[in-house]
């Protein structure tokens, strides 16, 4: 999930306003280009999963009661195939809760996907749960929840990130409070008994993912205000670190956990509020893309799906073209 406290009331309201999801992603003009939105419907807090049957299935906020699933073969071009659960099998440690920033990964042949679960300024209730299923489409079985804020003491307990690394599983969370990590079963389905929490990330933070590149672990996270419309003030942002578990630094060294890092996209004068990416994926031609959501000005209802590269400079920073989202550009090769 992305929010401020300030603001979940306004998030519930975008979602609610939204239109049902379909398949019209924004036209191109020809067949080697995209434009942004690559979807013009709220879809925020995106997580993606490359499947066996070669399509990318992508998992969203837009609807906080059951998870739309989307379904392309490009990254641009997206299907509605479903929702992840449905009135009946919801998760429903939190009755009232709404299901936010989703994360999909493959555990062990299976799928599990792990959400956020709150009910508004619920920052000591709200928690993070998993589900499992056999097919990125679902249906998924909710196993409940991990744990709540008042349970593993950190405050506004929300959006989860998983990751491997040297045979160990580990979820990454936290919004504004603080960016934590605890490590989880071998699978991936509970905490481990006894495993104790780190900080990895200061309070300015959340919807985190990290990506691993050449002996760097990239912490990319979001800033600022998600969900106030065209006055949205989201950033994405990047630091790194030799380990996992930190130190994560800008370039200049300051700490993350001292809120400090360096800017990936910013705003333009066509999108703001662009922020809580999904995993970077890597088409054929070794290009490395990710998806955001933003307000589009020209139609400030919502947060809006987005594609962009992902380029690397010489000392191995990550950044995008003019560190905005782009109009058009052209398109990932599958």
């Amino acid at each position: 999930m992305t929010f401020k406290p300030t603001t979940i009331a306004l998030t519930l309201l975008l979602a609610a306003c939204s239109s049902p999801v379909d398949s019209a992603s924004t036209p191109t003009d020809d067949k080697n280009t995209y434009m942004n939105p690559v979807l013009s419907k709220s879809m925020p807090d995106p997580t993606i999963i490359k499947a066996a049957d070669g399509n990318f299935y992508l998992y969203a906020t837009e609807d906080t009661r059951n998870v739309p699933i989307l379904r392309s073969s490009n990254l641009v071009d997206w299907t509605f195939t479903g929702t992840a659960f449905n009135n009946e099998t919801r998760p429903n440690f939190e009755p009232e809760g709404g299901i936010w920033a989703p994360d999909i990964n493959y555990i062990d042949n299976q799928y599990v996907l792990y959400y956020s679960m709150s009910v508004w300024g619920g920052e000591w209730t709200c928690g993070i749960g998993v589900a499992t299923a056999s097919k990125p489409e679902g249906p998924f079985t909710d196993h409940g929840k991990l744990f709540r804020s008042n349970e593993i003491d950190v405050q506004n307990s929300i959006d989860p990130f998983y990751i491997e690394e040297d045979g160990k599983k580990y979820l990454m969370w936290g919004s504004f409070r603080g960016i934590y990590g605890i490590e989880l079963t071998d699978d991936g389905l509970s905490v481990k008994p006894g495993a104790e929490k780190f900080v990895i990330a200061g309070t300015a933070y959340e919807g985190t993912y990290i990506h691993k590149r050449n002996g760097y672990y990239y912490l990319f996270a979001s800033i600022g205000s998600c969900c106030e419309g065209e006055r949205s003030t989201y950033t994405t942002v990047v630091g790194r670190s030799k380990e996992l578990k930190g130190p994560y630094t800008d370039k200049k060294g300051n700490l993350m956990t001292d809120n400090h890092h360096e800017i990936l996209i910013g705003k333009n004068n066509r999108f703001v509020g662009n922020g809580h990416n999904s995993e970077i994926v890597t088409d054929n031609a070794g290009d490395d893309w990710f998806l955001f959501h933003g307000v589009d000005l020209q139609r400030p209802n919502g947060r809006v799906l987005m594609l962009e590269k992902v380029m690397w400079d010489k000392e191995g920073w990550p950044y995008t073209q003019n560190a905005t989202p782009s109009l058009k550009a052209p398109r990932p090769v599958f």
